[in-house]
């Protein structure tokens, strides 16, 4: 019988139909019997003491069932990790940005909600308030944690090799001082949560989320009540980008609401509070010096990197190493020292991207495109002479499993005609180029693994369980595909229950690109062991044994003779019969050090594979108005072995508008710490018909540890577009730019600076 497989071909999503019918549900949508509505009193400082607050009025204003303050919850801190627990969620004595979370109400209706939140009084002692890392830094500057000598919140130091002795030797040595605007996650969805706590004390919530049991722990921990009586449930989410991964204000004021009127409460933000009371991007700055041989070789890279983290640490410690990381993960690093520094200020904090570190990435190509112009080599040959291969070791020392970036490199440049189009296109028409590696998982103590289950019914279909969440990257069809695929049976036959902290297990979420290879590979082994006993149940009735069997099409069948077969399905009543139901367990944890830890012992292991992608842009600049152009984007994946195309091709597409066309022109503006642009109207966010031609190739090198060889399918895409955009732009104007976004006043400013130097 002809083998037949799942795996590499394009198949429509399982929640496609739903979600274009407007059949989905998400937060915003739900409405629960005696359900009431929420507002929250927002802080108009960036920074205060709070004097005083009176709830007394609103607390009597008839409709108005619970209000609370900081004062109703625990006193705990979140945070990450235990050394940077420091946001009460809910402010406690002082406000530190303007919109945070100061007082909340629950009323019958939401026009209710609004005139309570009004009558609550509130007097504060503003105090003096710092918005920039400079500002944040400086002697005398005010102190916006006691914790925080100087506002410094984490310090990353890495360093390896010796560093000033191989600038010594260098041939030719490059520097620069780079940055980039923060952004905001921009959502089509408002950011909602509903919350019921039920009589017998249990509490159910409903949020958009990236990992529902690290959102559970939490709130047991913020709400001091026990992990068994929190349940996250399955909702539909309306985009993430990074946004989703950690507890937000909003969760807490939600559940301490619910808890005070024994009453289902719906928060949903309006789109200002969205932009201004959920998670931010860091602003970045970053100096650096690179130094290389004659022959392209980069021997010396010397950083210090500066974040501005808000006033919170929220992913602090991530979020200052993930740019550096995934830099050493794509080239040799024989001597390099980083420091990266992230500070606190007086803004909204700021949580990890999809396409972190923009300055420091944009950094890196601005001097390897540089050192490859003073050396009259060609910028891609620089990138493969010190790209890394299978079996490499990085810096700080990660072994590389499976790696196609050098294929990656040369696909996209055969794509584009690389070697007829660089330096040779029409003035004010150029082409660029980005390649970055991205981890598959990282340390995050017993939150690294996942774990799965699927039960088979008595007519040979499964159910799986898995706390995956799905964000909109496809995780849910991946599963499905998975299981089906290890299985040998249609994905009609499989149904799917997931981020439910009631009815998976535990799980890191769709959070530092696990989804694929770790909880996809938990969920291989759960079907292996259904499949396992499937097949020993089949081989009794078939008289052979479990090796000569296979299954396709949901039927067993002696491989030999295929005319001898069983119907899945009456494998699953022979066991139903026998008492004992067909239930497979799988687990996964990645091959990591599990000693490494962000500030402490930033060295080992640090993901159990890794993914590589490049990107090549074509521009065009218009040299009167400064509008840059994207014409042509070319990328080569690597993913280890697509599961399924489409999905990872769709991927690719977001990723070009997202960090393609968003780099240039999105933008947070700011009066001090005052988002001046909280709208879809005057946030410019990319538009379709912005979207320029986007070709794409996926590149297999079946990863050892993937499930069917899979890993990660696209999120290195979106570091390596805005990267291969600034390249273009160089090649198109002669002039570089080192601020972010690329917006035509900072291309016009290049421009002339670009004059100057040439008279």
């Amino acid at each position: 019988m002809k083998t037949e497989t799942l795996l590499g071909k394009s198949r429509p999503r399982i929640d496609a139909i739903a979600k274009v019918t407007g059949e989905a549900i998400y937060t915003a949508d739900m409405k629960l019997p005696r359900m009431l509505y929420a507002k929250v009193l927002r802080s108009p400082h960036a920074h205060a003491r709070i004097v005083s607050i009176n709830t007394s009025k609103a607390a009597a204003l008839r409709g108005v069932e619970a209000v609370i303050t900081g004062e109703d919850a625990s006193g705990e801190r979140w945070g990450v990790f235990p050394y940077t627990q420091d946001h009460p969620l809910i402010a406690i004595g002082k406000v530190r940005f303007i919109g945070e979370e100061v007082a909340a109400v629950a009323a019958e209706t939401e026009e209710i909600a609004e005139e309570a939140i009004k009558l609550v009084e509130v007097i504060y002692e503003p105090l003096p308030a710092v918005f920039t890392v400079e500002e944040a830094t400086a002697d005398g500057a005010p102190k916006i944690h006691d914790q925080y000598e100087k506002n410094l919140n984490i310090h990353v130091s890495i360093n390896v090799g010796d560093v000033d002795k191989a600038f010594a030797e260098a041939d030719v040595i490059v520097e620069d001082t780079v940055s980039s605007d923060g952004e905001t996650y921009a959502m089509m969805e408002p950011y909602a949560v509903v919350t019921h706590y039920t009589s017998d004390g249990y509490l159910d919530v409903w949020v958009p989320n990236a990992g529902p049991h690290v959102r559970g722990k939490a709130l047991s921990n913020l709400l001091k009540i026990p992990l068994n009586k929190v349940r996250i449930r399955h909702i539909t989410i309306g985009g993430a980008f990074g946004g989703r991964s950690e507890v937000n204000p909003n969760d807490l004021v939600t559940c301490l609401l619910a808890m005070k009127a024994r009453r289902p409460v719906k928060l949903k933000l309006t789109r200002e509070e969205t932009f201004i009371a959920t998670r931010q991007v860091h602003d970045m700055k970053v100096w650096m010096k690179t130094g290389a041989k004659k022959d392209g070789t980069i021997i010396a890279r010397d950083y210090k990197a500066y974040y501005n983290g808000g006033a919170y640490s929220s992913t602090g410690p991530i979020a200052t190493s993930i740019p550096f990381y995934v830099y050493e993960e794509t080239y040799r690093l024989p001597n390099v020292r980083y420091n990266g520094y992230r500070v606190i200020t007086n803004k909204c904090a700021r949580g990890m991207f999809g396409h972190h570190g923009r300055a420091f990435q944009m950094g890196n190509t601005v001097q390897m495109d540089r050192i490859a112009d003073k050396l009259g080599l060609d910028p891609m040959d620089v990138r493969l002479k010190n790209a890394l291969h299978s079996g490499d070791t990085t810096a700080t020392g990660s072994v590389i499993t499976s790696c196609g970036l050098s294929e990656s490199i040369t696909m996209a440049a055969e794509m584009s005609d690389w070697k007829k189009k660089r330096g040779k296109l029409p003035k004010y028409r150029g082409i660029g180029m980005g390649s970055l590696a991205i981890m598959c998982g990282f340390p995050m103590g017993f939150r690294s693994g996942s774990s799965a289950f699927i039960r088979m019914n008595e007519s040979g279909q499964i159910t799986v369980f898995t706390a995956i969440v799905d964000n909109g990257q496809g995780n849910e069809n991946m599963a499905v595909t998975v299981a089906a695929e290890t299985l040998g049976i249609p994905v009609e036959d499989v149904n799917l229950v997931n981020a439910d902290t009631e009815m998976t297990e535990h799980d890191p979420g769709a959070y530092s690109q696990t989804a694929t290879f770790v909880s996809g590979n938990a969920v291989m082994r759960a079907a292996l062991d259904v499949r396992r006993q499937v097949l020993e149940i089949a081989a009794s009735k078939l008289k052979a044994s479990i090796e000569e069997l296979d299954i396709q099409r949901a039927v067993v069948f002696v491989k030999s003779d295929p005319a001898r077969n069983i119907k899945v399905a009456n494998v699953a009543k022979i066991a139903m019969g026998k008492g004992d139901n067909i239930v497979g367990k799988g687990a996964y944890f990645p091959k990591i050090s599990p000693d490494r830890e962000w500030i402490s012992n930033p060295f080992g292991q640090m993901a159990g594979t890794y993914s590589f992608n490049t990107i090549v842009a074509e521009v065009e600049v218009d040299p009167q108005t400064g509008l840059v152009k994207i014409l042509n984007i070319w990328g080569a994946q690597d993913c280890g072995n697509p599961i399924n195309p489409k999905t990872i091709e769709g991927q690719i597409e977001g990723c070009v508008s997202r960090a393609g066309v968003g780099a240039l022109q999105e933008e947070l503006k700011w009066d001090k710490g005052l988002v001046l642009n909280a709208n879809f109207l005057d946030y410019k966010m990319p538009l379709s018909i912005q979207q320029p031609e986007v070709m794409e190739k996926l590149i297999t090198t079946n990863d050892p540890e993937g499930p069917f060889g899979a890993k990660e399918g696209a999120l290195t895409c979106s570091m390596n577009v805005y990267k291969a955009v600034v390249s273009a732009v160089y090649d198109a104007t002669g002039a570089w730019i080192r601020e972010y976004p690329i917006t035509p006043d900072k291309v016009l400013k290049a421009l002339r600076g670009a004059e100057k130097r040439a008279h």
